[in-house]
């Protein structure tokens, strides 16, 4: 069984910063492309940020210079940094991984179970 774990969200101020974190653990054979998604109500759930196995990162327009998606492949985390936060990234992000399970040999899709920032004064 794998399963993605996001932590670091809350509450900040417009023009603060917070830190995701996105750990994957489990049963898994291989990690693949990781990143991050982000859903408001009534919206569809859109990309944020996704990096690959070797470091190779795309970002959505949106966030392009204030937001930075890092990752640790020896313990399979997933970081985004979200500086200068304006009150439209409030919605609940998500962490995605293209993981490849022991019990698997194909690569399976695994979403976390959502996180909410709130951007606010």
């Amino acid at each position: 069984q794998v399963q993605l774990v996001e932590s670091g969200g809350g509450l900040v101020q417009p023009g603060g910063s917070l830190r995701l974190s996105c750990a994957a653990s489990g049963s898994i054979y291989a990690t693949s492309t990781m990143g991050w998604y982000r859903q408001v109500p009534g919206k569809q759930r859109e990309l944020a940020a996704t990096i690959t196995r070797g470091g190779s990162t795309n970002y959505a327009a949106s966030v392009e210079g204030r937001f930075t998606i890092s990752r640790d492949n020896a313990k399979n985390i997933v970081y985004l940094q979200m500086n200068s936060l304006k009150p439209e990234d409030t919605a609940v992000y998500y962490c995605n991984a293209d993981i490849i399970p022991r019990t698997e040999s194909r690569v399976l899709e695994y979403w976390g179970q959502g996180i909410q920032v709130t951007v606010s004064s």
